[in-house]
């Protein structure tokens, strides 16, 4: 039994190091250990291990770690046929080509949004949304249509979270919830970083379960609030369209 925890342990542990590269690209050995509070001899010889089978990369000039191949190995087969990140693509292409801006693809999990899928505006001046971004649920257009639409206990977990922000008042933002519910779209306007305006829709499957959530994003210098009201009829439909896509 012992052995067996420390096994699980282990793997727990090796994890927390892969997590760690959702952040960064390239990390040291001090900045892994401190990162997920571990000795840093402890995280030398997980990342000996996870070296060895292909996971990490060390380039030897700066000693820093960077995912390796068998990451890429491993997300070649993630993708399926009814995985919206690939089912809904092209319908995110159409968008981006209707509207001019970059249309991004949102789950939830847990209290975060993690974008699935992004298709970058072809603009010389854009927002570049990355794919695998874990954004936290308190602030920002697909944020907020994810928590409106969700169970209570996802909005109780959200409200309660120890690294709600400050300056967001949660009155206020319950009473945002219940104005995306009523109007089916969300706004965002410099919410999360400064120069950037959103809005977003959910995305319902076919048991009328909110399955994603589709924005639009760029600049506040072209998505003004009035821009971003008349955008919204048009992403309403979009994602009512791809819900229709979706099996469950």
């Amino acid at each position: 039994m012992e052995d067996r925890k420390l096994t699980v342990r282990a793997v727990e542990r090796a994890l927390d190091i892969l997590m760690c590269f959702t952040k960064d690209s390239d990390l040291g050995l001090s900045e892994i250990a401190g990162a997920i509070g571990l000795h840093k001899s402890t995280v030398h010889r997980l990342l000996t291990t996870l070296e060895e089978r292909g996971f990490v990369i060390r380039n030897p000039a700066t000693d820093k770690y960077r995912l390796g191949l068998k990451i890429w190995e491993l997300s070649a087969h993630l993708s399926h046929n009814d995985d919206p990140a690939v089912l809904l693509l092209p319908q995110m292409e159409q968008l981006r080509d209707r509207l001019g801006e970059t249309v991004s693809l949102y789950l939830r999990d847990g209290t975060d949004r993690l974008r699935i899928q992004a298709v970058q505006s072809n603009q010389a001046i854009r927002r570049v949304a990355q794919v695998g971004a874990r954004l936290p649920l308190f602030v920002g257009a697909s944020s907020k249509v994810l928590v409106a639409y969700a169970e209570d206990a996802v909005l109780r977990a959200v409200l309660d979270s120890p690294d709600w922000p400050a300056a967001v008042d949660r009155e206020a933002y319950m009473s945002q919830l219940e104005e995306i519910r009523c109007a089916g779209y969300a706004t965002s306007y410099e919410e999360r970083e400064p120069g950037a305006a959103a809005v977003a829709a959910p995305i319902f499957d076919r048991n009328g379960r909110v399955a994603a959530a589709l924005s639009v994003s760029g600049p506040v210098s072209r998505l003004s609030p009035q821009t971003l009201e008349k955008m919204a009829p048009v992403l309403i439909e979009a994602a009512r369209e791809m819900g229709m896509m979706i099996h469950t």
